[in-house]
């Protein structure tokens, strides 16, 4: 009977994987979720934590607008096999974003973005970056610095790494940048003064971010963090 449970559960997770075969038309692998006819609708572009893949992430969209169409990137550097990262850290202390890594990365995925876009034959202000850990500093890094490239970037249990803190001036061109930051107020890894730290931040280059702490969550994504992700999604596109 065992033997038989395990056969079914492996031709379930096959049949699964076969329904979402890994996409590499695109600057970088992803998977991918979209109706008969994209055009016009939301795209949602998920980006994993270090040391993950693109499947980690991709499962949220059963809990999400069932239009919208949406991408799940796979980040450029293989750490081993089906373990990747967007940047790596060098030397001790907290990583500040000075590595030629992040400068790569931004690169690959703003490319991804402009090439999705069109892909799907959306419109930027409708494309948003959804990115958990080190895919949510990469989040920060592609929109804020590439606002006309979307609509907006919802960061979970990330940072605003301290070169880019440096350049964020007041600017008109993100004025139309929505912004999501969700924390878990127990987070050990990035701690959740990261969020509110990156929520101040915003404001006071005239952003207005849409923040929410969770009280006993850890580096992880909550339940009542995808409602309140739904939620947002939705109001940008009634």
């Amino acid at each position: 009977m065992l033997k038989i449970l395990a056969l079914l559960t492996l031709l379930a997770s096959t049949a699964v994987h076969a329904q979402t075969p890994l996409q590499t038309d695109l600057p970088l692998k992803y998977l991918e979720q979209a109706n008969a006819d994209s055009n016009h609708q939301p795209l949602v572009i998920f980006l994993h934590g270090y040391g993950s893949n693109e499947q980690d992430l991709f499962g949220i969209k059963d809990d999400l607008p069932a239009s919208y169409t949406y991408l799940s990137v796979r980040a450029p550097m293989v750490m081993q096999e089906g373990s990747y990262q967007w940047f790596r850290k060098k030397g001790e202390g907290a990583y500040n974003g000075e590595t030629d890594d992040l400068t790569s990365s931004g690169q690959l995925l703003l490319d991804f973005v402009v090439q999705a876009t069109k892909k799907y034959h959306t419109e930027p202000e409708k494309v948003y970056l959804v990115g958990f850990s080190q895919g949510a500093i990469m989040s920060y890094e592609v929109g804020l610095r590439h606002p006309e490239a979307l609509g907006g970037i919802a960061a979970l249990s990330g940072r605003i790494l301290p070169v880019l803190k440096a350049e964020l001036k007041p600017d008109e061109k993100r004025q139309s940048l929505a912004i999501f930051i969700g924390h878990g107020e127990q987070d050990k890894r990035l701690p959740y003064s990261d969020g509110t730290e990156a929520n101040s931040l915003l404001q006071s280059v005239s952003l207005e971010p849409e923040f929410h702490g969770y009280p006993g969550v850890g580096h992880n994504i909550s339940a009542d963090e995808i409602q309140d992700l739904s939620a947002w999604l939705q109001r940008l596109n009634p």
